[in-house]
């Protein structure tokens, strides 16, 4: 599957945002290759692995290193996941009234559960530690400049796919095509398309977050979730 390269990128067009707080704000709304021939099916028709469990896999804690450029992306699923699963504990409470709906969501909740369905897009479509947490950065900003917008169990696999896609044309020099994206993410490419221009109009195109606010974020995951420390440097 050919790439697309960075002349399709509108990273150039944006504006690095300064000083964000990893505040986590979403919780208080009101309210490496892939195969040509990869078909996925519809998101409302992924299934859930029975094996899945989140936390570490040992009874002690993980230590995480301190640079999250190192860090095992399949850490990072976890740590988000946690984090995506309180907002939605949280949201889904909230009733839902019509003029409320975005273009996000769902008819009902896919079948997939979120950590599936985020290890998915990080096995198929090679998101590395940068994209996963720009797509927590994304959380904030998507909130904050589109109150409408909470992550809710109708709204999380939208918002995963569009964030991925949106966060690789703007931090990376290569990335797949609108169409591979789509199929790994279990939504047609005009849906796709559609999801990332409400995306990129919401927040008006604020997409490359602060190198620094990266790391915020990663140190703010870890924190929230007592399975990972992150590795205190050697004095």
């Amino acid at each position: 599957m050919p790439l697309s390269s960075s002349p399709a990128s509108y990273a150039s067009s944006s504006t690095p945002l300064c000083n964000p707080a990893p505040s986590m704000r979403g919780q208080q709304r009101d309210v490496r290759s892939i195969n040509k021939s990869l078909v996925l099916p519809a998101i409302d028709s992924l299934k859930i692995s029975e094996s899945t469990q989140l936390g570490s896999p040992d009874s002690g804690t993980k230590i995480l290193p301190a640079s999250y450029e190192l860090v095992d992306s399949r850490d990072l699923v976890v740590l988000i996941t946690n984090l995506i699963m309180e907002l939605i504990s949280i949201n889904d409470k909230i009733p839902l009234h019509q003029h409320r709906l975005t273009r996000f969501h769902s008819r009902s909740p896919p079948h997939i559960s979120v950590h599936d369905y985020l290890r998915r897009l990080v096995e198929h479509a090679n998101l590395p530690p940068s994209i996963l947490l720009s797509i927590v950065y994304y959380i904030d900003l998507l909130c904050d400049m589109y109150p409408g917008f909470a992550i809710t169990s109708l709204t999380v696999h939208r918002f995963l796919i569009a964030s991925a896609m949106v966060a690789s044309k703007a931090l990376n020099d290569t990335f797949w095509t609108n169409q591979t994206y789509a199929r790994i993410g279990g939504v047609s490419p005009t849906e796709l398309a559609m999801l990332e221009l409400e995306f990129l109009f919401r927040v008006k195109w604020q997409i490359v977050p602060n190198p620094e606010s990266l790391i915020n974020y990663y140190h703010s995951l870890v924190e929230r979730c007592g399975d990972f420390e992150i590795e205190h440097p050697a004095l």
